[in-house]
């Protein structure tokens, strides 16, 4: 069956969307197409009718090396089911919507942390369908409470593998802001990934260009920015049956 990781995080603005379309284009390049010659390794979904994710994958079109799906409402949840039986795909990766940026009180009136509606419904069957998660985090202050939040509230209820990956670091910043989220992260006990995601102009530019980044133009920043995707690929495992 397919292996499903989903990309999560509370907070808006963390990346999410580019990490699953690059991460699902690094592991398809790495897995290279089927024997029939199709790029069906490796699906991206989207689970966030508002996400970027299914825009930028409109753009890139038919240079886009990982198939697509697009999970909208409730009735497309059996989308998420037919993935993970698939014997073709090898790798799926789901974006997830900020939904939980909502009001502390319909959370806690719905008895769980996804509050009501169709897109925390869609959210309980992505994580329910999940194998692993990979949680974003950027470096700086806004980023960890609604970080904490999501590792104590989801992330470690479930008991899924997970890793926190530390995205968009300006090396131009100086470590202290990195060091500062690595040791938050450590403090708070969560298993920290190896890879930082650095900050790059291509990467901000990849969705208005209809690019993903193993199509970037060959040059040495290119080369940078696509090197921290294929080494979070390596790093999860990507392909394979999952951490454990």
């Amino acid at each position: 069956m397919a292996r499903m990781t989903a990309v999560v995080n509370r907070k808006g603005g963390v990346g999410k969307s580019t990490v699953t379309v690059n991460v699902a284009a690094t592991t398809a390049e790495v897995l290279g197409p089927t024997p029939e010659g199709k790029d069906d390794n490796v699906v991206a979904i989207s689970s966030d009718p508002q996400g970027s994710s299914s825009w930028w994958s409109e753009r890139v079109g038919d240079d886009l090396p990982f198939s697509f799906a697009q999970v909208k409402q409730a009735q497309d949840l059996h989308v998420l089911d037919q993935i993970k039986k698939s014997r073709s795909i090898k790798h799926a990766f789901i974006d997830t919507p900020g939904w939980m940026d909502l009001p502390e009180e319909e959370r806690q009136s719905a008895g769980d942390p996804f509050g009501t509606g169709s897109a925390a419904e869609a959210m309980r069957h992505v994580l329910a369908t999940a194998d692993d998660l990979i949680i974003p985090m950027f470096p700086e202050g806004l980023s960890y409470i609604p970080t904490q939040e999501t590792m104590n509230e989801v992330v470690l209820p479930l008991g899924l593998p997970y890793l926190v990956v530390i995205n968009n670091w300006d090396p131009r910043d100086g470590v202290a802001d990195l060091q500062e989220a690595q040791e938050f992260a450590r403090a708070n006990g969560w298993k920290l990934a190896n890879t930082v995601i650095r900050r790059y102009k291509v990467h901000t530019r990849a969705a208005l260009e209809g690019t993903v980044v193993t199509r970037y133009k060959k040059n040495r920043v290119a080369m940078e920015a696509r090197e921290d995707f294929y080494k979070l690929a390596v790093e999860i495992g990507a392909g394979g049956k999952g951490r454990r």
